[in-house]
């Protein structure tokens, strides 16, 4: 995911600080120092990939030599605390290309500092983050004094305005966003939550145990001084603009605990004085607000911000719900649904209550539906009523590969939710009061975004559709905003599995949906699904012979491994690339430098594309068969049936395809799933990872991660769902699924007796409603919430 860092500083000698050591350091150069007499030699550093010294117009020539420009700033500043040069440091989306990185950065330094008069020397690090993915960003070192043909002159005063500052991070975003929607990459960074205050926290290095315990080992000392100055520097803007942690403490859950805040100070104070004095800050500031205790005790804090952010939430929703401006008539509906019963489509119960729903004058509806019911078929039917009716319908998602599966699924023309935002900013595509925006896999976007979207809707007159399941993935961002507003404003569910083939298997995606994950694995264990092994390496090597063998067996049937981590999926894909190569089933290799490192690729061989691109028609997360491969060139069978060629220099972003993320997979269908179950599991990641197939799934796990079947259960079934901060300010007497329902008009459990009240004997009856559970059984909510 892109995010958004752009830091300022100045590199003085009061801080002891040398411009060419600085220089050195950055370029991963020898540079010797003239005032010193002395080399400052980095060339061991790693990561720099690009390095190079741009000049103004009418700068002598001489100075792009990096060592001799230094030089001469270090001999023109004769004071002992001079300001030498002033750093600017910024983050570079992982989601491009080494190339496209340095483009990026290249195009903003010569535009907004070059151009200005100041000489830019500019350093792009590729490093490898904690993650084990890339970490790029760039250092930029730039003169303070002007220069012309004679050298350098005067310092130039205006160079350091605050609101110069503040103009190059607003730029940056802009010049970021333009770039990653050229690009078709389904990303944006946002500096807005931090623009108030015009800084920015620093990214610190990360210090390993083995540095930590060798700190007078030259480069480790050094790292670990910068780390030193870095968390002591963020502290210090912290005490300064207290909301600045708030803000980001909030960006991706919308409560928090006093350990959270701990936590946070700690990575971000350098002695425990600044540590309680950041704790002190923090906890005056009146932005600050108390909820009340949540189930487990721990008393819960949000931010002013947060709660501003949710009520506009709320009104937004409120406010589509009132309005009544979407008609689609009663003949439109007969015909539309005649029309999918003419091709074979003939919609549930359950589903045409959903249509009746998504269909009628309100301007928001929202379908609450379990994996693998027909969501996507229902929605088909109605975006044909709607059209029918002189609507435009948009979809949109979170993912790139989540909209692909919308329109693919519904006909709907669908873009990633950051692609809509960018394009709105820029004044294209604008809703208007004949647009239906369906937005998909809705419990995934957070309060923020769907705040956004939903008053840019209620703004234009549209109507907006949510779908999702708010028990499957949670939100990136902070909040639950699918399940608050359909709390607040009601919804229709659609309950019935269609997905599966077996009726057990049904039945287990209904534990899975409803808080009884324990069960389904039990019925999985029973059929033979769950596989225990001694380590975690043997469960993977018995998962990749298993999925070997339902190649062998099944080759006209699609499967995928499934895991929590990243480093897993790269694990996984190296054993099913070896046991596909036992076989035979695979080409001769050919050694190809991607973005995530060299990988050697063969025909045969399953492929994950990792990066949207419109000409090639894939998205990040598409899958697909090499059919030829080269050095230069590939042609990939896509699953949806088409073929794919590129040349390797123009799209690199590619891995083996056998194993995926379960974050990557929501959304998706397969005949056989395989998961690899891990310590970092949930219930919410349990359930879309055993929910994604149609014939099986097989669960393998290692005792080194879990004892026996009952540790794995246990963590399998814990809950992590996101709160909402409104959640906690509600009166201790309202219980929000309760209330969800009376605003319903009905509960759960007199409709679940009016629907089988005909089909089932009265004797059963009562056995069947005491098991039936809502989608919204396992949500908890605040056991002593407090209003404040």
């Amino acid at each position: 995911m892109a995010i958004y860092h752009f830091s300022a500083k100045i590199i003085s000698r009061s801080q002891g600080s040398s411009a060419l050591a600085s220089a050195a350091y950055r370029s991963a150069e020898r540079l010797h120092d003239e005032r010193l007499d002395r080399d400052h030699d980095f060339t061991n550093k790693a990561g720099v990939v690009h390095s190079e010294v741009l000049l103004p117009e009418g700068a002598p020539e001489h100075l792009s030599d990096r060592e001799r420009l230094w030089n001469e700033v270090e001999a023109k500043e004769v004071r002992k605390d001079a300001q030498l040069a002033r750093e600017v440091e910024f983050a570079i989306p992982r989601e491009m290309t080494e190339s496209q990185g340095i483009d990026l950065a290249r195009d903003f330094v010569k535009e907004q500092f070059v151009e200005r008069g100041m000489i830019a020397d500019l350093n792009v690090h590729w490093d490898i983050g904690a993650d084990g993915f890339a970490k790029p960003h760039a250092h930029v070192m730039l003169t303070m004094r002007e220069v012309d043909e004679d050298g350098f002159g005067a310092k130039v005063r205006g160079w350091n305005k605050t609101e110069l500052i503040q103009e190059w991070r607003e730029h940056w975003a802009g010049h970021v966003n333009e770039r990653l929607a050229a690009l078709d990459i389904d990303a944006q960074i946002d500096h807005r939550s931090l623009e108030d205050q015009g800084i920015d926290l620093e990214p610190q290095n990360k210090i390993g145990p083995a540095a930590s315990r060798m700190p007078e080992h030259g480069l480790e000392a050094e790292r670990m001084a910068e780390h030193a100055d870095i968390a002591r520097r963020n502290g210090a803007k912290i005490i300064a603009s207290r909301g600045l942690a708030l803000d980001a403490i909030t960006k991706q859950q919308a409560t928090f605990t006093k350990r959270d805040l701990a936590m946070f100070v700690h990575r971000h104070s350098d002695s425990k004085d600044q540590f309680d004095a950041t704790m002190h800050a923090i906890k005056a500031s009146p932005e600050m607000v108390a909820l009340g205790k949540d189930r487990r005790g721990n008393e819960r804090f949000t931010s002013k911000e947060m709660i501003a952010v949710e009520e506009r939430l709320k009104r937004a929703a409120t406010l589509l719900s009132k309005r009544e401006h979407t008609r689609v008539g009663a003949r439109s509906r007969e015909r539309t649904l005649a029309a999918a019963e003419a091709r074979g489509l003939v919609l549930s119960g359950e589903q045409r209550a959903a249509f009746d729903h998504l269909t009628d004058t309100k301007d928001i509806g929202i379908v609450l539906g379990y994996a693998g019911t027909g969501k996507s078929a229902m929605r088909g039917v109605a975006k044909d009523a709607w059209e029918g009716s002189g609507y435009q319908v948009h979809g949109a998602a979170l993912s790139g590969i989540a909209a692909e599966n919308l329109e693919s699924g519904s006909t709907i023309p669908s873009r990633t939710i950051a692609s809509l935002e960018y394009q709105w900013g820029q004044g294209r595509d604008l809703l208007t009061a004949r647009h239906v925006l369906v937005i998909d896999e809705a419990g995934m976007v957070g309060s923020r975004q769907m705040e956004r979207m939903l008053s840019a809707a209620g703004d234009a007159g549209a109507k907006v559709v949510l779908v999702g399941d708010p028990q499957q993935l949670q939100a990136i961002e902070a909040g639950a905003a699918f399940r608050s507003i359909a709390e607040s404003q009601g919804s229709v569910e659609i309950t019935q599995i269609r997905r599966q083939r077996e009726d057990w298997q049904r039945e287990a995606t209904r534990h899975l949906a409803t808080d009884r994950t324990a069960e389904a694995l039990r019925a999985y264990d029973d059929h033979g699904a769950v596989h225990i092994a001694e380590t975690r390496a043997a469960a993977r090597a018995t998962l990749t012979t298993k999925w070997e063998r339902a190649r062998v067996a099944h080759p006209d049937q699609s499967q995928i491994i499934l895991t929590h981590t990243n480093d897993e999926v790269r694990l996984l894909n190296e054993g099913a690339r070896r046991t596909s190569r036992d076989a035979g089933a695979l080409g001769a290799d050919i050694a190809i430098a991607v973005e995530r490192g060299d990988r050697s690729f063969a025909t045969g061989e399953r492929l994950m594309f990792l990066q949207n691109d419109r000409r090639l028609g894939v998205k990040n997360g598409s899958l697909g068969t090499i059919e030829q491969v080269s050095p230069n060139a590939m042609t990939v069978k896509l699953d949806d049936g088409r073929s794919t060629r590129f040349d390797l220099k123009h799209y690199a972003h590619l891995d083996h395809g056998y194993a995926a993320t379960i974050h990557k997979s929501q959304g998706m269908t397969v005949d056989r799933t395989h998961v690899l179950a891990t310590p970092g599991l949930d219930r919410h990641s349990s359930y879309v990872a055993l929910s994604r197939h149609r014939d099986t799934v097989h669960v393998h796990y290692g005792k080194d991660d879990f004892a026996d079947r009952q540790k794995l259960a246990r963590t399998l079934s814990r809950e992590r769902g996101k709160d909402m901060a409104l959640d906690y300010m509600r009166a201790r007497e309202h219980d929000p699924a309760r209330v969800f329902a009376e605003r319903r008009g009905l509960t759960w459990r007199e409709r679940v007796t009016e629907i089988v009240r005909k089909a089932v004997p009265e004797k059963t009856l009562q056995n069947t409603v005491e098991g039936a559970r809502s989608i919204f059984a396992s949500f908890k909510p605040p056991a002593e919430p407090a209003v404040h």
